[in-house]
């Protein structure tokens, strides 16, 4: 799943006031209507957005990610 969209959700989430089991909702469910995600499983369109992320980002942006989430 792109990583960096993930993170983005999750903060505007939590400024929704949105935290725990519906705020993964909330993000997930985003992530399915955008076409990213088709119920857990990651897209065509969502591999190609990480992927311009990654490029644009020299891919230093999804290993913090990562690290973060952990």
């Amino acid at each position: 799943m792109p990583v960096f969209l993930e993170g983005k959700l999750k903060k505007a989430a939590a400024k929704k006031g949105f935290s725990g089991e519906r705020g993964d909702r909330y993000v997930y469910g985003a992530m399915n209507n955008m076409g990213v995600m088709k119920g857990s499983k990651e897209t065509a369109k969502g591999k190609r957005m990480q992927k311009k992320h990654d490029a644009k980002s020299g891919g230093q942006d999804k290993m913090r990610k990562l690290s973060e989430l952990a």
